[in-house]
């Protein structure tokens, strides 16, 4: 008896895998958004500087 109760307490409580998996979908899709918003704007301008390719020194 004091199982069942335990089982439906858990039930209604938040999930905290499904938390977790929530969380890491959310963020893969931010990255993934924020990857072809770059790739985007280096296809339109491929020579324009960067912040990441403005600090290597051209040798």
């Amino acid at each position: 008896m004091c199982v069942l109760m335990e089982d439906s307490s858990m039930s209604n409580g938040i999930d905290v895998d499904k938390g977790f998996a929530i969380a890491f979908v959310v963020l893969v899709f931010v990255f993934l958004i924020v990857m072809v918003f770059r790739c985007v704007k280096l296809v339109k301008n491929p020579y324009e500087v960067s912040s990441t390719t403005a600090d290597l020194p051209l040798n």
